[in-house]
């Protein structure tokens, strides 16, 4: 027995290690596999891996249903699903949307409101704390910093038409309460220094019928600028409507589809993944997942970078 970070875990094949019980029992019939993208499925570059592409390829040719759930704008989100060939649904903003690709219609929405997002912008305006605004097609932002910078690189790499929209305005305030529609995905606030962070989200969880993501850890993202690799981190938290999570997207999905709960695999890196891989019939985290994720896991994988993703899926369904 190996212990994981007070997890005890049982070593198998390819440095993953299994973790439940229930995992000792006959293996189960998965018709469900819901992915994260960043830091999940994604590597520290944004990109997805050709072992991992090859591997979903074949699950979706047994009829496995795979589907994307991130806290990407929607535009985003269905360009990778795109990429692998998971044709059928996905699900952006942390939960806020579940969209039908075969029918082109939201079959789902938990939008966060005008008023919301205006009343947060005044806060972090107030406070000089980065913030930016996700909608369903753009990611809006005073700057290219943080999370926002990692998005402009990432479009460096992609055609045209594949690219994360990113509007880049001066008075974010105006431009959002000029914008003619009242449906936002989530916003996005960030910060390098840990004390200022943890100040502004205070003042955040105060506003009402909003829930706010609890991130304890920095993120770390990979940028190349010419030669040169750099580092990009910062403390960040994702504020969405009341009731948001993927895991209540992906019951939505299960109803359409005739789906039970033990017959769903779930995967996911951060604190956004926790109820969803809580409650999967088989919840998988990432090999750098923090504790919190790491605990309620049934397997931990390798990391993002190792396409910890894929080799899960080739052992259990393949």
């Amino acid at each position: 027995m190996k212990k994981e970070n007070d997890i005890y875990c049982k070593k198998r094949n390819n440095n993953i290690y299994y973790c439940n019980e229930k995992i000792e029992r006959k293996e189960k019939m998965y018709r469900l596999i819901t992915i994260d993208l960043d830091g999940t499925l994604l590597n520290r570059y944004g990109e997805v891996g050709e072992f991992t592409k090859e591997v979903i390829k074949e699950i979706t040719k047994k009829g496995i249903l795979v589907v994307l759930a991130s806290g990407r704008i929607s535009d985003s989100v269905l360009t990778i699903a795109k990429e692998i060939g998971a044709n059928k649904y996905y699900i952006s903003g942390n939960g806020s949307v579940v969209y039908d690709m075969q029918n082109d219609q939201i079959i789902y929405e938990n939008y966060l409101s005008k008023e919301k997002v205006l009343e947060i912008i005044e806060l972090c305006e107030k406070n000089s704390i980065y913030y930016n605004i996700y909608t369903e097609s753009a990611v809006i932002a005073k700057s290219l910093n943080y999370n926002v910078a990692f998005y402009n690189y990432e479009n460096t790499k992609k055609s045209s038409d594949k690219k994360t929209e990113i509007n880049i305005v001066e008075n974010v305030y105006e431009y959002i309460k000029d914008l003619g529609t009242n449906k936002f995905l989530k916003m996005t606030i960030c910060d390098e220094s840990k004390s200022v962070f943890a100040s502004i989200v205070k003042k955040i969880k105060e506003i009402e019928d909003i829930d706010v993501l609890d991130v304890a850890h920095m993120s770390q993202k990979k940028i190349m600028l010419g030669t040169k690799e750099v580092d990009v981190g910062y403390y960040y938290t994702e504020i969405t409507s009341k009731n948001v999570d993927k895991w209540y997207a992906i019951e939505e999905i299960m109803k359409i589809e005739n789906i039970k709960r033990e017959e769903v695999m779930a995967f996911g890196d951060n604190n956004n993944d926790i109820i969803m891989i809580k409650n999967a019939g088989l919840g998988i985290a990432m090999g750098h997942s923090n504790d919190e994720v790491k605990k309620v896991a049934d397997i931990i994988t390798t990391t993002n970078d190792e396409e910890g993703v894929a080799k899960v899926l080739k052992e259990k369904l393949l």
